[in-house]
């Protein structure tokens, strides 16, 4: 069963996941880095590394059934959510390192009007 929705085609990157195709190919270079393309036993994934790392940027960012992000990449609801589960650690933002007590960090306190409540 071919997917709907693949890395190949850059129009569909920016719609689901809100990454330019260069962003989203920098994410799967660091991902790649992390070794999320590692062999591991048992059965392969059903999407290459760039169509996983697809599948759960759209998830976060659409919040989409998984039998729907199945039905869009191709794959099974097991294997969607098993991708999102596998995945999604590793595609989680890194903690920042601790800043060094003279480090100087400036805080704009600016007050920026939200909406007018006058009337």
């Amino acid at each position: 069963m071919g997917g709907v929705i693949t890395s190949s085609e850059p129009s569909w990157i920016t719609p689901f996941t809100g990454l330019s195709p260069q962003n989203c190919n920098k994410l799967v270079a660091a991902v790649r880095r992390e070794g999320a393309d590692a062999a591991r036993r048992g059965r392969p994934w059903s999407l290459p590394l760039e169509g996983r790392v697809l599948l759960v940027a759209a998830y976060w960012r659409t919040n989409l059934t998984m039998s729907q992000l199945a039905l869009l990449f191709g794959t099974s609801k097991s294997a969607a959510d098993r991708l999102i589960a596998h995945m999604g650690p590793l595609l989680a933002l890194q903690p920042r390192r601790r800043l060094s007590a003279t480090t100087v960090l400036i805080v704009d306190g600016t007050l920026v009007p939200t909406r007018d409540h006058s009337g």
